[in-house]
């Protein structure tokens, strides 16, 4: 072994710092900043106000677009089709869209014209700081705002403010004409129902009217106005929106287990009690009845009323009472309205509070 070691070539110590040592590169030195370059519109007065005037066109044709989203929103029928060869679309869709589309573009494109080739273009250097700013470098950042606002020329380029603020007010423009497709105020369509006096209360599956003696006690079934089944030929949209809030639930309870709220003395028939199936608080529909407690549960968020006692609320979220349709039975028997719901219907609304 020591013959071998003797046979080795020997490594001077220039070799070792080579080879077993990491040699430490020197850091890149800092070019720093090129030499500044002036721009045509920094020497050229005729080629700053050209840019500027191509800005404001920018700027003003955007006002121009919005105005036009605006006019083709309420002159273009709404069922009204462009075509493009095999494509097609809604022609007052694509007037809109093309209207804002572009509007938003020459803003866009005229603010990168005017910061590239008006602003000052000045290159600056700085170090790197602490994340938390002092109270000087806020002093001094609000002093760069300040410069930097009257660099930029907006108070002293006036046609540039002028149509820039033309621009942006006008674009807020067409956001306000499209609240139009919320569709008109529901004005007292909240308030009622089809429910009226002498209305027949008919089963919510077979149509059929209800007689007294039809329910016997604990017996609570779905029904709904006499009246909606003509509507469905006429309409099926009215359909769903009427029967949305004219549905109800017929009960039947012992009457020695009713207490009657006051002023409802004559509103039911030998036990028999008609309520909104709309619930109170988001309108789920509910028919979830317990027969002992003369118990009802919506079964969105577990609201619960006692039909016993007026409908009001013993548990969960709703915050009223079903409301109560006044039942009376006509000269055949069977059962009707007394008159309408005294109060909305359903979920509390904005005008309702």
């Amino acid at each position: 072994m020591s013959d071998e070691k003797s046979n080795l070539p020997a490594v001077s110590g220039d070799d070792e710092h080579r080879h077993g040592a990491v040699e430490v590169a020197e850091p890149i030195p800092d070019p720093g900043i090129e030499p500044h370059e002036l721009r045509i519109t920094d020497i050229d007065p005729k080629a700053a106000d050209r840019v500027e005037r191509q800005v404001a066109t920018m700027f003003t044709l955007a006002g121009l677009l919005s105005v036009g989203a605006c006019v083709g929103y309420f002159a273009i029928p709404r069922d009204a089709v462009l075509e493009f060869g095999p494509l097609s679309g809604n022609a007052n869709n694509m007037t809109l869209g093309l209207c804002l589309g572009l509007a938003l573009f020459l803003i866009g494109a005229g603010a990168i014209q005017w910061a590239k080739k008006l602003m000052v273009d000045t290159e600056i250097e700085e170090p790197r700081h602490a994340a938390s700013s002092s109270p000087e470098q806020r002093a001094d950042i609000i002093e760069g705002f300040q410069v930097g606002a009257a660099e930029s020329g907006f108070g002293r380029r006036k046609l540039i403010r002028r149509s820039l603020i033309g621009a942006m007010a006008l674009l807020g423009l067409p956001a306000i004409v499209l609240l139009r497709d919320l569709g008109p105020a529901p004005g007292r369509k909240l308030y009622n129902t089809i429910w009226a006096q002498g209305i027949r209360v008919v089963n919510d599956v077979t149509l059929r009217p209800i007689k007294p003696s039809d329910l016997v006690v604990g017996q609570l079934v779905n029904a709904a106005p006499a009246n909606l089944a003509p509507i469905q030929e006429e309409s099926a949209v009215e359909y769903q929106n009427e029967k949305a809030k004219a549905a109800v639930i017929v009960v039947r309870i012992a009457p020695n287990e009713i207490r009657t709220p006051a002023g409802r003395e004559n509103w039911g028939v030998d036990g028999i009690l008609c309520y909104s199936k709309i619930c109170t608080h988001v309108g789920c529909p509910i028919s979830l009845y317990e027969q002992t407690t003369h118990h009802v549960l919506c079964p969105c968020h577990q609201s619960t009323f006692d039909l016993a006692d007026g409908a009001k609320v013993v548990f969960g979220p709703a915050a009223r009472p079903l409301p109560q349709l006044p039942l009376a039975v006509d000269a055949e028997g069977y059962l009707v309205a007394q008159s309408g719901f005294t109060e909305p219907v359903g979920p509390s609304f904005w005008e309702r509070g």
